[in-house]
């Protein structure tokens, strides 16, 4: 099979066999991707508690602090994701780690879902009373721990080890 230059654009690996000169990771896009997981950790805090930033907070956690919410968790796994992919480079991944990859993104769903019960219909409460109650609340801290058991999947353990030969001709 023969690669076009398409498919050479889409991957950005193609063709690097060494490591890197600066100890190996990407600095900068580490750097980005924790201002990222920032602003959605900021934005899961201002869904969670808007009284902190001086906002109007009502006596339940209705259907906007729900959407903040959900908004800032979405942000804040797309933020470490991204960094951990950072940390594996163009190195192959492992199998664990695309596991880990689904397990995410099926916590995340699992946050969602559980958290907008009553607006799907599913929850007590009818759609214009959307409410996230003690059971949804108990469903959203279990899609968490799923997100959490995959970012540890995700964790790159062990640095490659490259011989002495190749980082002499590198430097």
């Amino acid at each position: 099979m023969r690669l076009t230059d398409r498919d050479v654009l889409i991957d950005p690996c193609y063709g690097i066999t060494t490591p890197e000169t600066n100890g190996g990771l990407p600095r900068v896009q580490i750097r980005t991707n924790f201002a990222i997981l920032f602003v959605g950790l900021i934005a899961f805090i201002i869904g969670l508690r808007p009284d902190l930033f001086g906002l109007d907070r009502g006596l339940y956690i209705g259907f906007t602090q729900i959407i903040m919410i959900l908004f800032g968790i979405g942000i804040m796994v797309l933020g470490a994701v991204n960094t951990l992919k950072a940390f594996w480079g163009c190195d192959p991944k492992t199998l664990l780690v695309d596991i880990g990859t689904r397990t995410i993104a099926t916590g995340y769903v699992i946050c969602a879902f559980t958290a907008l019960a009553d607006a799907f219909g599913f929850g007590t409460n009818p759609p214009p009373e959307v409410l996230l109650g003690t059971l949804q609340s108990r469903g959203v801290i279990i899609g968490l721990v799923l997100i959490c058991i995959g970012l540890l999947m995700m964790i790159r353990w062990q640095l490659p080890e490259y011989p002495e030969t190749d980082l002499e001709q590198v430097q």
